[in-house]
């Protein structure tokens, strides 16, 4: 089983489609962890409704292309998920393989680990909870060093939402 990490962000419904996506994972996957649940403002895009924003980690048999073409991107399309060149547009759900083990590997469609990681808060902050101490492959760089370089400001805990949701995943699982 490989231990991977996906992005979970949304600004339309994001209540609504933040869970419906990490449900729909987890009846793909084996989902072990869920981050803090943030609500974030959008980046130069002042016009847009903030996103809810996470990371979720699971294990996995599938590999990274298969996960995310066959698990992400239908999760993706079965929530309404349009994509268009508006690489910032509002989405219903965006779901991004981030991490998956210790692999690095760079394709024309996917990046691991996901660049981003070192850049964004909203990626980097809710990594960093799901696995202090983590070095960042390919790397080397501790993910708790990027973490700490990263403002929050922008970032508000959605406590409730995020405790409701882990209480919703867990009751699945034993289900």
């Amino acid at each position: 089983m490989a231990r991977a990490f996906v992005s979970v962000g949304s600004n339309i419904n994001p209540a609504e489609n933040t869970a419906k996506a990490i449900h729909a994972l987890n009846r793909e996957t084996r989902i072990t962890k869920i981050s803090t649940v943030y609500l974030t403002e959008p980046k130069g895009r002042p016009e847009q409704p903030p996103y809810y924003n996470c990371v979720v980690k699971f294990e996995t048999e599938r590999s990274p292309v298969e996960l995310k073409q066959r698990v992400l991107r239908k999760i993706e399309e079965e929530l309404g998920r349009v994509r268009s060149r508006d690489k910032d547009a509002a989405r219903t759900v965006d779901l991004d393989l981030i991490l998956y083990d210790e692999l690095v590997m760079t394709t024309e469609d996917l990046t691991l680990p996901d660049p981003d990681i070192v850049r964004r808060p909203f990626l980097a902050i809710p990594l960093q909870e799901l696995a202090p101490g983590l070095l960042l492959p390919g790397s080397g760089l501790c993910i708790d060093e990027a973490a700490s370089t990263l403002s929050q400001g922008t970032m508000k805990p959605l406590e409730s939402f995020t405790e409701s949701i882990r209480k919703e995943i867990l009751y699945e699982r034993k289900q």
